[in-house]
This record gives C-alpha cells, sequence and structure tokens, in this order.
C-alpha cells in the first residue's frame, strides 16, 4: 500500500512538474511575441520619422528621454533603436500586407505605446507567406538572434534556413554568429556516407544525413608551418578547445575522450576522437588525418567501429557511426571506398583559420590582439 501512495505521488509530481514547465514555456513564448511585434512597429515608426523628418540626434536624444521618463528601462538604448529601425525594414515586404486589424485576441497581449500624441499600434506579426510552423519559428526566437540573421543574410529563403534551425535546435546567440560565419546555408552539402546501406531504419538515416556535414570550420585552429603539423597536434588543439570543436560539429554532441582505448585479442588500439550523439543515440567515432582521403582508412574505422558496437556501446543504443575527418577528399575515391563497408561511416573535410578569406583572418587576428590588450 505504501508503495502504491508512493507511486501516485511520483505520478503527481511528474504531472505538475510538466504543467509548470509547458506554461513556463507558453509565458516566455508569448512574452517573446510581444517583444517581437513591440520592436517591429517602433521601428516601423522610427522608419518613418527618422528617414524623414528627423535631424542625425534624434534617435539619441528619443533614446535619453525614454530613459528619464522610465528609468530602468532595458532595450532601448540608441543603438537598440536604430537595430529595431533595420528589423522593420528588413522585414516590413513580408509582413505589412498581412498584419491584421483590428487585433483582439485572447491568444496575445499587445499593447500600444503612444509617442508624442501618436499611436503606435501593436499588432500580431502574421503572413500567409508563411506556414504555421515557420510563423512558430519566428516568433520563438529572441531579437537579437533575428537581427544577426537580418543583417548577415541576403535572402528571404536564407533567413528562414537560420530562423528554422535557430529555433529547433535552441541556438544560442554564439552558436548562430558561428554558423552564419561558417556560411551554413551555402555549404548544406551532405557529408559523402554509406548510410542508406548500413543502416537499416530510414528515420535513423535521415538523422545521421542531417548530423554531419561536407566541411568544417576549425577557426580555432592555426597551422602557421604545415611541415610541422600531423594529426596528433591537431588533436592536441581540439581538445584543447573542445568546447569550440563541439560547436563546430553541431547539437546533441557529447565527448567522451581521445585516443579512446579498445582492447582485442590483447592488443590495445587508440580511437582519436569518441562523441555520443543524443539525437541519433550513437556513439560517433573521429579517426583525424592531416593529409587527403586514403582509402585505406576506411578498413582501420570499420574494425574501430566492431570493436565499439561490441565492447561499449550499451543494448539500448544505436549502432555507432564513424567519420574520417581530413584535409581533403576526391569524390570518386571515397564512393568507391565506402562502397561495400559494412558499417555506417562517413567522409569529411576541414580547414584552419589560416585557410580562411584573407579579410576574414585578419579579423580573427585582431579580436585576439585586443583579447590580449583587454
Amino acid at each position: 500500500m505504501e508503495q502504491s501512495i508512493h507511486q501516485n505521488y511520483t505520478e503527481a509530481v511528474k504531472a505538475i512538474k510538466s504543467a509548470i514547465l509547458q506554461s513556463r514555456y507558453q509565458a516566455a513564448r508569448s512574452v517573446n511575441r510581444e517583444v517581437l511585434s513591440l520592436y517591429y512597429h517602433v521601428g516601423k515608426y522610427i522608419s518613418e520619422h527618422s528617414r524623414n523628418n528627423w535631424g542625425s540626434g534624434a534617435i539619441a536624444a528619443i533614446s535619453d528621454q525614454l530613459q528619464q521618463e522610465l528609468p530602468g528601462l532595458r532595450g532601448f538604448s540608441e543603438t537598440n533603436i536604430r537595430r529595431m529601425r533595420k528589423f522593420y525594414e528588413i522585414w516590413q515586404p513580408v509582413f505589412s500586407p498581412y498584419i491584421i486589424q483590428p487585433f483582439e485576441t485572447a491568444d496575445f497581449g499587445f499593447s500600444s505605446v503612444v509617442i508624442e500624441n501618436e499611436s503606435i499600434t501593436i499588432q500580431p506579426l502574421t503572413t500567409a507567406e508563411f506556414t504555421d510552423e515557420q510563423n512558430h519559428y519566428f516568433l520563438s526566437l529572441s531579437f537579437t538572434s533575428h537581427y544577426e540573421i537580418a543583417i548577415k543574410t541576403s535572402t528571404l529563403q536564407e533567413r528562414l534556413f537560420y530562423i528554422e534551425l535557430a529555433a529547433k535546435e535552441f541556438w544560442s546567440v554564439e552558436k548562430l554568429q558561428y554558423n552564419l560565419r561558417e556560411k551554413l546555408f551555402e555549404n548544406q552539402a551532405t557529408m559523402p556516407n554509406n548510410f542508406n546501406r548500413t543502416i537499416s531504419i530510414e528515420e535513423q538515416q535521415r538523422r545521421a544525413t542531417n548530423a554531419f556535414r561536407s566541411e568544417y570550420l576549425l577557426d580555432f585552429l592555426t597551422i602557421e608551418d604545415p611541415d610541422d603539423y600531423d594529426e596528433k597536434k591537431v588533436e592536441e588543439y581540439i581538445v584543447r578547445n573542445i568546447q569550440k570543436f563541439i560547436m563546430a560539429l553541431g547539437t546533441d554532441f557529447s565527448f567522451m575522450g581521445n585516443q579512446f582505448r579498445v582492447i582485442v585479442d590483447d592488443k590495445e588500439y587508440f580511437i582519436d576522437l569518441l562523441f555520443f550523439n543524443r539525437r541519433l543515440q550513437s556513439l560517433v567515432a573521429i579517426e583525424l588525418k592531416w593529409h587527403e582521403f586514403k582509402p585505406e582508412y576506411v578498413g582501420k574505422l570499420n574494425f574501430y567501429l566492431s570493436a565499439l558496437d561490441d565492447m561499449v556501446r550499451l543494448p539500448n543504443e544505436n549502432p555507432s557511426i564513424g567519420v574520417i575527418l581530413c584535409r581533403g577528399k576526391s569524390e570518386k575515391t571515397v564512393e568507391y571506398a565506402l562502397r561495400d563497408t559494412t558499417k555506417p561511416m562517413g567522409v569529411a573535410t576541414y580547414r584552419t583559420a589560416n585557410e580562411l578569406p584573407a579579410d576574414y583572418y585578419q579579423a580573427l587576428k585582431q579580436i585576439e590582439n585586443l583579447k590580449e590588450l583587454l
């Protein structure tokens, strides 16, 4: 009986906890929707007046006066008001024809803001050009993330790509900036792999394909003299900067160790880098190579994956996946090398900081110099 009562309590706690978390999530979404709509319409007001009637110091003066009249007000600095204007001007062609008026609904709690006796009516940001899912992603993203996307993309398709991924995968602003910098939209090429043959479940195939990219940017790694480097030194850099490396890999990766040891027939073997991917529920073994891909790398990785599946993988986990990360590859060579393999694996390449365009590399060096000065 006591056990039954305890079980009831446990179920009650679980149900109440779920309700609390759901309520908090809905409240946070509601607040974010209101903030985005407020900023959009304030941006509209500022754009219509500052582009035609006001002088050069108007936005700064408005910001200062707002701070005086609403002490402790946050988010309305001169810089942020300019960002609101930019936010409006970028999205105005998409939203303006579809904004609903009059606006009354229990789902939203938008208000009105009055400036100089002119009413700014805050209306929902809704467009027939978006699906319900796209509208959801748009309203889930913070204004800071929206601004980063707005100023660093040029087409609606590209903006929606980053908005959806950032919302679905809960990207931090730093992670978003990284993916924008890496031009993830332009470089969506899938890593060459054998997943369609070696993974039997179609949904797992899709997840595995989406989990890896054809090329990775390791902008924390600078190679001054290539003759002095090999995969061991690259591995040392990666382990010292493991957080940045995981950011480059993507979401859901957890680091399990480097030079991960497996023993077969009393002989030791060492896997360069071992991760676990929560979404895939799979171990991910990464073999680092300093030179271009060679077919013989595949046999070694296939052996490692067999050992991991037999000796490390837990019963509830999916088969291990391998990635050969090298400096270059021939697509046809990779295709032939992977054709008759039995374990899921793929081949990706990586670039270091000094292999970036010159202007981008110089910007990175300036950031490092600034850090030293600080």
